[in-house]
């Protein structure tokens, strides 16, 4: 079935597969099962679709599941008037279309009788196994005689933890809700607008992230008409219109295909019609649809390398349109899909969109986890019976769950209340964009587009993260609101003290659920607030001086330059053993700069001469700290207690206001001997709290 091909109603210019005929289907229904030696007349449809994918399935187990389905399901009727069986046998060659394999159409064909009829899970367990039972239970509905008005959201939230263990859960439901939209004109206006909204908000990005693109384009097609009907028509119409004339496309389609064969490519160029709501996307995105906008070119070569050179060959002999080139395969969206996005003008001055990608990659863009097959049979026969015990966690192991679903499962379980859980399960659906940072420790983290800092911590901590202080971004320090982006390396710095809790402006950073459902947690239960991370007061000590500071007589510095007071610069504090050098200024004296000092570079750039500086034997010495850190009680205490075991004194400090939860403190130090202050300055930075510790830099003047 093809993603942009299945238009209701739509004018099409290429042959598929015709659609079932339900009335056919309910007629052959009703003459019941069949002799063993046979398949049932009425899934001959299912069966010549499943066998297209898998030529060498079994189908006796179809057979099995088809005759429970058609009896249990005997003397129901749809509301549009054909037997409940063609519902379930309608389902299953959508998916017997998109390649499923046997056991999601086994479960398929079985998925309404648990919920319709009176069979039991326990007799689809024991006559189709657990796999299949579990399939069924995962897509089945809870009563609303048990569960009221959450009846629905409640459902879906079943529904996602079973597709967490179980990716061909949420195959089996996207189907059956393309079916139901399909037959959806039977139902009152209301209820089809109620239907449509919960398949626009949950099941459609459901389709996308799962990249089932054949669903999701219908099913977008079919919300399209009913959410927004004028719009729709007028679509509707312009499609009409287009197909009554010369498709542009097919002259440079075979323009294409000359160049590729004159190329030496072996390639297959389509031309693939745009679906209704892709049409009026780029009808709104132009204001005027240009001939060549109702469809784009699909190139399918056999190998990745032959996707690069079919792009060569295009943009050597057309004219690239450089602005909507998109490599998908380098870097695959975050629902599997791959493929190469071009447009190309030819000589006349039409200009095609063109998508280039492998056979497989293409299977893969229409059916997404569908198309992977059975994702939990192992690759090694002997491995089957290790395959199928549980995780350590009890759930299975998933290679196909991504990593919004794993934020899904996580967050949901903090949400107990329905409403709160349905609010922001459609919220975090509408979020359509991944990005992946990257740990200290170079694992990776996925998350939404748009994410802060704030959602990294809880993403990363969970509930730990209410002592975040702050992070690092690219060996920077950021601020908990800073913005990432994919590819960035993050760093997230916690406090110690246990008292420390989220600030309610957390929120206003804070995009994904699991971080906004923990921050609003904590600050239910703690409405006080927490001890709030602060500077901590200002000792009552002496400031130093901001400029230069004069050492006593034995400062350690011997300039070339006799009888001349020596000075050792505020603004750099240098000490032995610093690189350093001299500058004359009023007064005979003569002040002393570490050699990197910015001073020196604009003494220099004024015509003064250096004097040269030479150390002493080294001694006490006196030298600047600065302090940057994440502001916390007990932090002045903790530092001093720090600066007193490594054998300094203090001589005075100062803790400016904090700003964003960071506070700098500056500390002049008396040292017994420089060669002490390096291990001073790691010990400073070991308080936590602290993320940097550097010797002053203070503006200074010539």
């Amino acid at each position: 079935m093809s993603a942009e091909a299945t238009n209701p109603g739509a004018p099409s210019r290429r042959r598929g597969r015709p659609r079932i005929d339900l009335r056919r289907l309910g007629r052959a229904a009703l003459l019941g099962p069949v002799s063993r030696d046979r398949l049932p007349d009425a899934i001959g449809h299912v069966a010549e679709a499943h066998r297209a994918h898998h030529p060498d399935a079994d189908l006796a187990v179809l057979r099995r599941a088809y005759v429970l389905a058609e009896s249990s399901h005997r003397g129901q009727m749809r509301k549009s008037g054909e037997p409940y069986i063609t519902h379930p046998l309608a389902v299953t060659l959508i998916l017997a279309e998109l390649g499923a394999e046997t056991t999601t159409l086994t479960a398929s064909l079985l998925h309404d009788t648990v919920e319709d009829t009176e069979v039991t899970l326990d007799q689809v367990r024991e006559q189709f196994g657990e796999e299949v039972c579990f399939l069924v239970d995962g897509v089945t509905k809870l009563e609303k005689v048990d569960y009221g008005a959450a009846a629905e959201p409640e459902t879906f939230r079943k529904m996602l933890v079973a597709t967490g263990n179980d990716v061909r859960v949420m195959s089996i439901k996207l189907a059956d809700r393309l079916h139901n939209m399909r037959t959806l004109g039977v139902m009152r206006p209301e209820k089809q607008a109620r239907i449509a909204k919960v398949t626009r908000d949950v099941l459609i990005p459901l389709a996308e992230r799962l990249g089932v693109q054949a669903l999701k384009t219908e099913l977008e097609d079919l919300v399209f008409a009913i959410l927004h009907p004028e719009e729709y028509e007028h679509t509707r119409a312009l499609i009409a219109a287009d197909a009554a004339t010369a498709d542009p496309l097919a002259v440079i389609s075979e323009e294409v295909t000359t160049v590729l064969r004159d190329a030496g490519i072996n390639a297959e160029v389509l031309i693939r019609p745009r679906h209704f709501v892709s049409v009026h996307r780029v009808r709104i995105k132009r204001g005027e649809l240009r001939p060549t906008d109702f469809g784009r070119l699909l190139v399918l070569v056999g190998e990745d390398a032959d996707c690069y050179a079919v792009l060569g060959e295009l943009h050597t002999c057309f004219t690239p349109v450089v602005s909507e080139f998109k490599d998908f395969i380098a870097t695959p969206k975050f629902n599997l899909y791959q493929s190469l996005h071009t447009a190309v003008a030819s000589p006349d001055g039409s200009v095609a969109e063109v998508l280039i990608r492998t056979h497989q990659m293409h299977k893969v863009a229409e059916a997404g986890v569908v198309a992977l097959g059975n994702p939990y049979a192992p690759l090694d026969p002997a491995a089957s019976a290790a395959s199928a015990e549980p995780a350590e966690d009890g759930e299975r192991a998933d290679p196909t769950r991504p990593g919004w679903l794993s934020r899904l499962l996580d967050w949901q379980e903090s949400a107990p209340d329905p409403d709160t859980f349905w609010t922001t399960l459609r919220a975090d659906l509408a979020q359509d964009r991944e990005i992946t940072v990257f740990r200290s420790d170079g694992s990776m983290l996925g998350l939404p587009a748009g994410s802060s800092c704030v959602d990294a911590a809880y993403a990363q901590y969970g509930e730990a993260a209410h002592a975040c202080i702050g992070a690092r971004v690219n060996g920077r320090l950021a601020t908990l609101s800073t913005v990432l982006i994919d590819g960035d390396t993050v760093q997230l710095l916690l406090a110690q003290d246990a008292a420390s809790g989220p600030s309610p402006d957390w929120l206003d950073h804070a995009r994904t659920p699991g971080a906004r459902i923990a921050i609003t947690g904590w600050l239910t239960a703690h409405p006080e607030g927490a001890a709030v991370p602060a500077a901590a007061p200002r000792p009552p000590v002496a400031e130093a001086a901001a400029g230069d500071a004069v050492r006593p007589a034995g400062a350690h510095a011997v300039v070339d330059l006799p009888n001349a007071t020596v000075r050792l610069a505020g603004c750099c504090t240098p000490v032995p053993p610093d690189a350093v050098t001299g500058f004359a200024v009023r007064g005979g004296a003569v002040t002393v700069h570490r050699a990197r000092c910015a001073a020196v570079d604009r003494m220099r750039a004024v015509g003064r001469e250096p004097v040269a500086v030479s150390w002493r034997t080294t001694g006490e010495v006196r030298v600047t700290l600065v302090a940057e850190a994440f502001g916390r009680p007990h932090l002045l205490a903790d530092l001093t207690e720090a600066i007193a075991g490594a054998g300094a004194a203090v001589v005075s400090a100062t803790v400016e206001p904090p700003s964003e939860q960071r506070v700098r403190h500056t500390y002049t130090l008396q040292l017994p001997d420089s060669a002490g202050l390096p291990a001073l300055m790691r010990t400073m930075r070991d308080v936590p709290g602290v993320y940097d510790v550097s010797r002053a830099q203070h503006p200074a003047t010539a």
